[in-house]
């Protein structure tokens, strides 16, 4: 079976860049931001974004390349007499569960497009709006029709291929997402009273900055970048052999970025315009800013113009996380890609379900910990997978494959200058992987024990 590639850079940018641009951009930046203090907060992640995002995501995307295979694969040519395969296995598993229960939450976006779209999202009145979504997320019927939704669009995009499919709708989703960015900033940035949502965002007040925001924004620039879910070395995997790989990685690390500042300059001047609060945590989007369009000239077409600026963001994410589940079965099993591509689609709406209904008639239902299905998934992958699979990208690259051989192939065996190979190698072998150790044992709250026993 004949292997695809991106057919140009700008295709393999726009689907990088889409994988990485999602709703953690869109969606949990601005309200960790808002939770933690406005502009001190974004210095530090942007610091973090430098010295271990950029670092990991150039290890996942010269892994990949080195190889042409997908996670599993990629780790069995370079180690093939070590166990690493299993490091390639758990991004995979990671890739799949997020996707589960990503594509719900993109489904509660598709839900609040369509409101907005006939005018039922300015209907409801402020004080109902909390109560409007929980009905909304309690409900069975619409939130499962919206996940199906997700998946199908998902699964349609992926079956076309790299080229004709992921690269494609890729080029044609991400411009139209930074038009609407763009559009909804203007709006935004010219409401009464916006200056002091600029000034929140812009202007550092480090007195507001905790130990806790740190380790936030750490952990917030680590999974920002779509990192330990395979997402980045199997796009690598379709990378041209004589790319600069480098370039492209800090192409990719700034779009997430710019597009992360963007959205939050959409979304704080206006909520300080109409006197809301910044650190309404994950009801931003969902409570806060429908009270915003409500008050908004025009706020019903503006809101559609957000909600689906969102759902591209969303889409471009579930499109790499299926493409990672993809790769791994159509190579380790000699499935085709459609094939693969439904029997994925069918096996992620069916575990979907629990977790749908978790909001709804199984609310009172809990499985491990005390949590109920929707909420165990999230955490196994955030505090377990994620930090885990970090680790071991870095322990392998570093260790077992070597720097001089990642570095290698970042310069394209000497195509390409590559002044940071010292910093690299440090970031790769010690400050990566230790502050992701740091991000893994403050969410399994190993600190907030410590910290129990020594007062």
């Amino acid at each position: 079976m004949e292997r695809e590639n991106f057919g140009s850079k700008i295709g393999v940018l726009a689907a990088a860049a889409g994988s990485a641009i999602g709703l953690g951009n869109i969606w949990k930046f601005p309200y960790i931001t808002g939770v933690n203090g406005g502009a001190a907060f974004i210095l530090v992640y942007l610091g973090c974004i430098l010295l271990v995002g950029l670092p990991v995501m150039l290890a996942e995307f010269v892994i990949g390349r080195k190889t042409q295979k997908n996670a599993v694969g990629a780790m069995k040519e370079l180690a093939p007499d070590k166990p690493w395969y299993l490091a390639g296995a758990l991004s995979v598993a990671t890739s799949f569960i997020i996707l589960s229960f990503y594509a719900i939450i993109a489904g509660w976006v598709f839900s609040y497009m369509g409101r907005a779209a006939i005018g039922k999202l300015t209907s409801v009145p402020v004080e109902q709006m909390e109560a409007n979504f929980g009905a909304l997320i309690g409900s069975v019927y619409e939130p499962l029709f919206a996940t199906f939704l997700v998946i199908a669009i998902t699964g349609a995009i992926v079956i076309a291929g790299i080229k004709t499919g992921i690269e494609k709708y890729s080029k044609l989703l991400m411009p139209l997402l930074l038009v609407l960015l763009i559009a909804l900033m203007i709006r935004s940035v010219t409401l009464e009273g916006a200056s002091e949502g600029l000034a929140f965002l812009f202007k550092p007040d480090f007195s507001l900055l905790t130990r806790h925001g740190v380790l936030e924004a750490l952990g917030h620039a680590f999974y920002s970048l779509s990192l330990a879910m395979g997402i980045i070395l199997t796009y690598g995997s379709y990378v041209n052999k004589k790319e600069n790989i480098l370039s492209l990685a800090v192409q990719v690390t700034i779009a997430d970025t710019l597009i992360a500042l963007m959205a939050g300059v959409v979304i704080f001047p206006a909520v300080f315009a109409y006197g809301l609060k910044p650190g309404q945590g994950p009801g931003l989007i969902f409570i806060t800013l429908p009270a915003v369009f409500k008050a908004m000239p025009f706020g019903g077409f503006f809101g559609f113009l957000f909600f689906l600026l969102v759902g591209i963001a969303a889409i471009t994410s579930t499109i790499s996380l299926m493409e990672v589940i993809v790769a791994f079965i159509t190579e380790q099993f000699n499935m085709t890609r459609k094939k693969a591509t439904l029997f994925i689609c069918i096996a992620l709406f069916l575990l979907s379900i629990p977790s749908n209904l978790s909001f709804g008639p199984m609310s009172g239902v809990t499985i491990f910990f005390g949590f109920n299905f929707f909420d165990f998934l999230d955490k196994l992958t955030a505090n377990i997978f994620l930090p885990l699979g970090g680790i071991f990208i870095c322990l392998f690259t570093a260790w077992a494959w070597g720097t001089k051989n990642a570095v290698k192939e970042i310069t394209s065996d000497g195509l390409y200058e590559f002044k940071w190979e010292k910093l690299f190698t440090f970031a790769i072998k010690y400050l990566a992987p230790v502050s992701i150790s740091i991000i893994f044992f403050n969410s399994l709250g190993v600190f907030k024990l410590i910290s129990k026993l020594f007062k």
